[in-house]
């Protein structure tokens, strides 16, 4: 009789191969042995069913999960066929240097936002390119980011990360040695380029290399944890350049020095792409969707763009230029959306499907990425302004004001990691979201005479605690609504969100500022007394953002349960 025989070239343990003769079990399990030895991840995904079919022979059913089918009661992530690091060490090695990556990467936004007005000083840049190199940044990176997630789909995310990394090498340096205000300010847009071939290639890496459960919840947790602990360290790291003897160049080679040893680790400690078809520029232009990237990426680097120019003087909104980018950004927008439909209707592959903003979970906590990472960096920012300005405190000092910011940031992602499977998501960002609620309130609320303890203190402990929380959640469920062959592009909307996020709320919060300052009823606009009202406005707007999520949270995460799950 012929043997059945199970799919996958897995074999159950009392049946031989077919072919095998049935008398010789010495053959039999040494082919058995050989074939677990070359699927380590078909035999943990089989082993029960093949325990029980050791008592009976039958043949091993064949499981296949569709996402769009699961349960919006548990989101869970289903483990990749090319997982490839199952030892402990290797694991915590690529997770630091990814975690890394992105940390140093972080670093130059925190000492641009904290040496500001010494490099301006120093490179003599014009009052109406003041914003630029803190503004540039993020807007070249939001621009670049789903490109280089299509392209490192197809090339590879390991080689697209490398050149991410020694991009951002050179151009930190370049910074460094730049002249005059305008080269920085390219300089820093270029930086920006860099960084975005690394943020979306380090959530593949991990989605693609470590088997869903703890152990990729603690990745994406280091890899969350990492950005405001970059920044944080940039904004001390440049209170200390700024009020010593060394200068603001200095702190931009040791980040750059920092970001080179990186890259020559990764080159041997990354995991190796998987295998993909040869590679061909036929293919390459055939196969991404170059029309809806470009179109997306227009629309966001136009309205970046004007963003960016209307923060310092809301009346520019009014330029020519700017109504005509705007128009063309809404344009472009409007057009992506219908090239989304097309491509989905023929059964081509879509960049972003609009099938998929009909997910509630996948809506919603796109909606809570934006506006968190608005007030975060909103917090952030005007925080250090409040400790300079307000309190005349100097760079330094105001830099150490955000320990509690940095330890918090460390604890709270760890335990994200650690306990994100085990806790409900809804109730686990409800509550984080409300506890920073509290950070920006207390600024609103604040009297800058009292001392550090009484107020700022607590609001620097609480600001990071929803979007802790929220990056290693959010990724879990973007990256599993996207399908296992795009996973750089599902980091690439994540990070594009949160790029657009700080953009927008920077602006919003800029202009207010600036406005409530203006027609404040003291007569020197640029005493304390002045500034702080147009502070404390941010502040409130801050809250309001912050309770808007509180209320998106409730609504459009009800019914989702635990994520980061191991599935057997």
């Amino acid at each position: 009789m012929t043997p059945k025989i199970p799919p996958r070239g897995l074999f159950v343990a009392n049946e031989p191969p077919p072919g095998s003769p049935t008398s010789s079990m010495t053959s039999t399990k040494s082919y058995i042995r050989e074939w677990i030895s070359r699927t380590p991840s078909l035999l943990r995904r089989f082993s029960a069913p093949s325990r029980k079919a050791a008592a009976q022979p039958t043949a091993v059913p064949s499981t296949t999960v569709n996402p769009a089918q699961q349960s919006q009661e548990m989101l869970e992530i289903a483990e990749p066929s090319n997982v490839k690091i199952a030892s402990r060490a290797k694991a915590a090695w690529v997770i630091s240097i990814l975690t890394g990556v992105t940390f140093v990467g972080n670093m130059s936004t925190g000492l641009v936002t904290i040496s500001l007005p010494t490099i301006a000083r120093d490179l003599e840049l014009a009052p109406h390119l003041l914003l630029w190199p803190a503004s540039v940044f993020p807007l070249a990176s939001a621009c670049c980011l789903v490109v280089a997630g299509a392209v490192a789909d197809f090339i590879g995310n390991r080689n697209i990360n490398l050149m991410g990394c020694f991009l951002l090498s050179i151009f930190t340096t370049a910074a460094g040695v730049a002249d005059n205000g305008i080269r920085f300010i390219l300089f820093r847009a270029f930086q920006g380029v860099a960084l975005s071939l690394c943020l979306p290639t380090t959530i593949s890496i991990l989605t693609n290399n470590f088997i869903a459960g703890r152990q990729r919840n603690v990745g994406f947790a280091c890899v969350g944890l990492s950005q405001p602990l970059g920044f944080s360290f940039g904004l001390i790291l440049g209170g200390v350049v700024v009020d010593t003897s060394l200068t603001w160049r200095f702190a931009f080679y040791f980040t750059a020095g920092l970001m080179g040893l990186l890259f020559l680790v990764s080159i041997w400690l990354l995991p190796q792409d998987t295998p993909r078809e040869k590679f061909t520029w036929s293919r390459f232009v055939r196969e991404i969707d170059w029309i809806g990237a470009c179109l997306i990426s227009a629309a966001l680097g136009m309205t970046s763009y004007v963003l960016a120019v209307i923060t310092g003087n809301m009346a520019k909104v009014k330029n020519a230029e700017n109504i005509a980018m705007l128009s063309i950004a809404g344009t472009s927008a409007v057009s992506f959306g219908l090239w989304m439909h097309f491509r989905e209707k023929s059964g081509r592959i879509a960049l972003i499907p609009n099938s998929l903003w009909r997910k509630r979970a996948f809506t919603t906590i796109c909606l809570l990425v934006f506006l968190t990472y608005a007030v975060l960096n909103g917090v952030e920012y005007f925080l250090s302004l409040f400790f300079q300005e307000v309190q005349q405190l100097s760079a330094l000092d105001a830099a150490i004001r955000f320990f509690p910011e940095v330890v918090v940031g460390i604890l709270l992602n760890l335990f994200t990691g650690l306990f994100v499977h085990k806790i409900n998501a809804n109730h686990l960002i409800t509550i984080s979201a409300a506890l920073t609620c509290a950070a920006p309130l207390i600024m609103a609320l604040i009297d800058p005479a009292w001392n550090f303890w009484v107020a700022a203190f607590w609001a620097a402990l609480l600001c990071p605690f929803s979007v802790d929380v929220i990056f290693t959640v959010a990724n879990l469920i973007i990256t599993d609504a996207f399908s296992e062959g795009t996973q750089a592009l599902a980091g690439a909307v994540f990070s594009t969100v949160a790029q657009f996020g700080h953009s927008v709320g920077l602006m919003v919060m800029a202009v207010t500022s600036n406005r409530v300052t203006a027609k404040s009823s003291i007569e020197d606009k640029s005493s304390p007394e002045a500034i702080m009202e147009g502070y404390r406005m941010v502040f409130w707007l801050c809250f309001g953002m912050q309770l808007m999520a509180c209320f998106i949270s409730v609504w459009g995460l009800r019914g989702v349960g635990k994520v980061g799950l191991k599935r057997e």
